[in-house]
């Protein structure tokens, strides 16, 4: 019988219904979406960039906290994001974002 935690290794990994994939080192489109998003937001103070569709690039997953944000609605923080990732969401078939402001 195989192990719960190497059938999901070996499988690269489904987790809550999203498949993972099991790497250590970012995909080239992580890399540049986020230094798009430095160059920005430079008063991010947490970024996190991730590709969800198994490292093709065709969705991605965005954690960005930054004090840019504050004052502005969850939509207008959004909105900020897809301006500055216009031309590359053209390529993409879906984006999930995720804003906030440091609490400190």
């Amino acid at each position: 019988m195989i192990s719960v935690t190497r059938f999901l290794r070996i499988n690269q990994g489904v987790l809550s219904g999203q498949v993972r994939r099991c790497l250590s080192s970012q995909t080239d489109g992580e890399v540049r979406i986020a230094h798009i998003l430095k160059e920005k937001f430079p008063l991010a103070s947490s970024l996190k960039v991730v590709d969800i569709s198994g490292g093709c690039g065709a969705m991605y997953e965005i954690h960005i906290e930054s004090n840019e944000f504050k004052g502005k609605r969850t939509i207008q923080q959004h909105q900020l994001v897809n301006q500055a990732l216009k031309d590359e969401i053209q390529g993409m078939h879906g984006l999930r974002i995720f804003t906030d402001v440091p609490k400190h």
